[in-house]
Formats: C-alpha cells, sequence, structure tokens
C-alpha cells in the first residue's frame, strides 16, 4: 500500500470516529455544563495520553515543537470541543453537523498557510462550492435562537482547521498519535484543575446517556480519532486528505436520528449530500 492510499485509509477511520462527536455533545451537555464536559475531556483523555507516552518511552518534543503544539491545544483540546458545547446549547446535533462541511475549506487554507500547501486552482473551486453550500444552509436555516448556536459553530470551525494543520505539520517527523498525546499532557495541569472547580455539586443527577456522552468525547472523539486523523493527514497532504470531513455530515446526521431521534430534514439531507458530491472534485485537484 502506497503512503497516499494509506493516508485517505487514516483518514477515513479517523473521520468515522470524529462523526459520533456532536452526538455524543448533544447528550452530554444535556447534564453537564458545557465548559466542565471540554475540561473533564481534555483531563480524561490526558491521562491516558501520559499513561501511553510514558509505556512507549517518547522523547520529548523538540524546542521548536512547543509552539505549534500549544496551538494544536487551542484548537482541538480546547477551542473546537468547547464552543460546539456552548453551540449545542441552541441548536441540534443535526443543524450543528452541517457546519463541519466548511471544515474541510479552512483547512486547507491553514495547511496552505502553516504547512507550504499548493493545491491547484480547480480544488480551490470545488472546496468553495461546498462551504458556499454549507453557508446558504444555514442563512435559510437560521432564526430566533439559532444564531447563537451558528456563529459559535463558526469560530470552532475555524480554530478546529488551525488545530488539524498544525497538528499535521507536526506529525511528519514527531507521528500522529504523539502529537495529540504530547498536546493534552501540555495542557493536562489546567484541565484537571479546572474540570475540579467546575465539577457540579452532585453527580447524581447526571443519567447514564450523559456519562456515555463523557466516555466517548473523551476516548474517541478525543484521543483515538486522532491517532488516525493525524497520520492520514501527514501521509495524504492536508489539503487532500481534509476533504474527507465533507463525509462527515453524512455519518453524524444518521448517527443523530438514530440515536438522538432528531429530525432530519429534507433540506439537511440535499445540503449534505452537495457537500459530499464535491469532494470527488476537490480530491482530483488536490496537489
Amino acid at each position: 500500500m502506497d503512503k497516499v492510499t494509506g493516508g485517505w485509509i487514516n483518514g477515513f477511520i479517523g473521520i468515522l470516529i470524529f462523526s459520533g462527536s456532536l452526538p455524543a455533545t448533544r447528550v452530554a451537555v444535556a447534564d453537564f455544563d458545557p465548559v466542565f464536559l471540554t475540561l473533564a475531556r481534555a483531563a480524561i483523555a490526558g491521562l491516558m495520553a501520559a499513561v501511553l507516552l510514558w509505556l512507549w518511552r517518547q522523547k520529548r518534543p523538540q524546542k521548536q515543537d512547543w509552539m505549534p503544539l500549544c496551538g494544536v491545544v487551542l484548537g482541538v483540546v480546547i477551542g473546537f470541543p468547547l464552543l460546539t458545547a456552548l453551540a449545542l446549547q441552541y441548536i441540534t446535533s443535526a443543524h450543528s453537523i452541517i457546519f463541519v462541511g466548511l471544515l474541510p475549506l479552512v483547512t486547507a487554507i491553514f495547511g496552505v498557510m502553516r504547512a507550504g500547501e499548493r493545491p491547484r486552482l480547480a480544488f480551490w473551486l470545488f472546496s468553495g462550492l461546498g462551504s458556499l453550500l454549507v453557508a446558504g444552509f444555514a442563512a435559510f436555516q437560521g432564526g430566533a435562537g439559532l444564531w447563537q448556536g451558528d456563529l459559535l459553530m463558526i469560530g470552532a470551525i475555524i480554530v478546529c482547521g488551525f488545530g488539524y494543520a498544525e497538528g499535521a505539520k507536526l506529525s511528519r517527523h514527531l507521528g500522529g498519535w504523539q502529537v495529540i498525546c504530547w498536546a493534552l499532557v501540555v495542557s493536562l495541569p489546567v484541565m484537571v484543575a479546572g474540570s475540579i472547580i467546575t465539577r457540579p455539586d452532585s453527580f447524581a443527577t447526571i443519567g447514564p446517556r450523559a456519562w456515555a456522552g463523557l466516555a466517548y468525547v473523551s476516548v474517541f472523539s478525543m484521543l483515538i480519532g486522532f491517532f488516525f486523523w493525524y497520520r492520514g493527514l501527514a501521509q495524504g497532504g492536508i489539503a487532500a486528505v481534509g476533504q474527507l470531513q465533507l463525509l462527515q455530515p453524512f455519518f453524524g446526521l444518521m448517527l443523530a436520528a438514530a440515536l438522538l431521534s432528531e429530525t432530519i430534514s429534507a433540506m439537511m439531507v440535499a445540503v449534505a449530500a452537495g457537500v459530499v458530491m464535491c469532494v470527488a472534485g476537490a480530491k482530483r485537484f488536490a496537489r
């Protein structure tokens, strides 16, 4: 198997795992405060990451790696989880999932800015078309009580794309799983202290579904998914493999319908299908 094909396979596995993140977060914020959820998921994942780094005797990152690692922390450890948790207080997970269609374009932009990638013009046309579909959907669906969630999701997508690009760049010499583990360890003291300070007064009112949501976003969304995702981006290219995120709305919408009984409108399906159709064109011209 060549390196690029391996990158697409790893990226696809990562996307499958990430597809459950927003539905799981939606379940968790029903009982948990969004700030506590963000801190707790990173603390749990950080403790597991520290054990993995110790067991495999991984060398510490070089001096020039620490600033990019802080970028990963800002983007995917703190920024995206917190902003999406806040957004899901206003909108459904099905509505929020559509915004994931913006991630490939944002990731590709940061890939150009931070990793020196240069996709062809046609790539930007396909990525831009997918993003326009998402923006149009958000504008059409927007209404009373929804704009707060939409703005928070847009912010989440921007910081997430930045974190993806920073992590993929580091993965080329640190390794995919090592990048997310070191980022989690860097933030671990703050996350543990914050989790203790913001913990609920009583855990007796927390239902099993919320605990399951916390477990999923801690173990899979915050840790295991990045093992595959960062490796895929490093192998196949940030801009190219990043287009797999266009598939995430499909998987996410199916999970939202199956697990949360959320209504999936015909427009949601149409927009998701239109966005996914852009992935073939973007993939063709990514390099």
